[in-house]
């Protein structure tokens, strides 16, 4: 039984290029991870998108990871357009950083914990002085940068421990680092939900601007951030070989699958 059956919910997922992406809608990734929290049990969410994709065809641990989660919530609009070459449409683009807000405001209202960890030195900080006024009576158990080193372990366990009861953690160490960071620790922590959040804190700081909703809508929010982050081109790189990658893997599964219909004829 899988970790989502086991807390109730039966979601569709499909396979995009051997990672499991989850059909599910903003609302349901949000109910997913309030029973999340109140199973009292870990469970880790991730936000797979291209870069994801393509980074965990090379990285065979990376892929794991992504599949082993309780949840991996189609983050990018490039998930989407995959969804829909490979025949298997995806509902609703749900940004991981869209879920992290909301998960924030879940905790103010549900009087839950929350601890952001990683981004740079001081970004954990003012992330949560924004969110603490956007979201009234939310509490924040504590803020660290700590490092994704394995060596650093120790450390930032024992600094998430003198925080006392966290519900609900936000990891920001980037793609790789963050799920395996949640992986090595979240267990031995007893955090029932953690969730791999890449720049979301520099966001809520204010400290990188997020893009417009329209060009979010759009799909085009990764456009904006290469534009306010033109050191980030590199990294864009993977969008048109996923794009190559996925096409090609469609045409293969539509020729695979009219070579089966056309064996079920020749039966007939």
């Amino acid at each position: 039984m899988s970790a989502l059956h086991a807390l109730g919910f039966s979601i569709r997922s499909i396979d995009v290029l051997g990672v499991r992406v989850d059909d599910v809608t903003l609302a349901e990734a949000l109910d997913v991870c309030h029973a999340c929290i109140r199973s009292g049990q870990p469970h880790r969410v991730v936000t797979p998108n291209a870069e994801f994709v393509m980074a965990a065809r090379r990285d065979a641990d990376f892929r794991r990871l992504l599949n082993a989660s309780t949840l991996a919530i189609p983050d990018g609009a490039g998930l989407l357009l995959a969804g829909r070459l490979l025949g298997t449409p995806l509902r609703e683009q749900v940004a991981g950083t869209d879920l992290a807000d909301r998960v924030a405001g879940l905790c103010a209202r549900e009087g839950y914990r929350l601890f952001l960890l990683g981004a740079a030195p001081g970004v954990a900080d003012l992330a949560a002085r924004h969110l603490e006024a956007r979201y009234p009576g939310l509490t924040v158990a504590g803020t660290f940068a700590g490092s994704p080193d394995h060596s650093a372990d120790d450390a930032t366990r024992a600094r998430l421990r003198e925080a006392g009861r966290i519900d609900a953690l936000l990891v920001a160490y980037g793609a790789r680092k963050q799920e395996a960071w949640i992986d090595r620790n979240q267990a031995a922590l007893g955090i029932p939900l953690a969730i791999g959040v890449g720049g979301a804190l520099d966001f809520f700081s204010g400290r990188v601007p997020r893009a417009p909703l329209l060009m979010r809508r759009a799909g085009l929010d990764w456009l904006f951030r290469l534009i306010v982050q033109p050191w980030r081109w590199r990294r864009q790189l993977a969008l048109p070989r996923f794009v190559v990658a996925v096409t090609y893997e469609g045409l293969w599964r539509r020729r695979r699958g009219l070579r089966s219909q056309a064996s079920g004829f020749e039966k007939d």
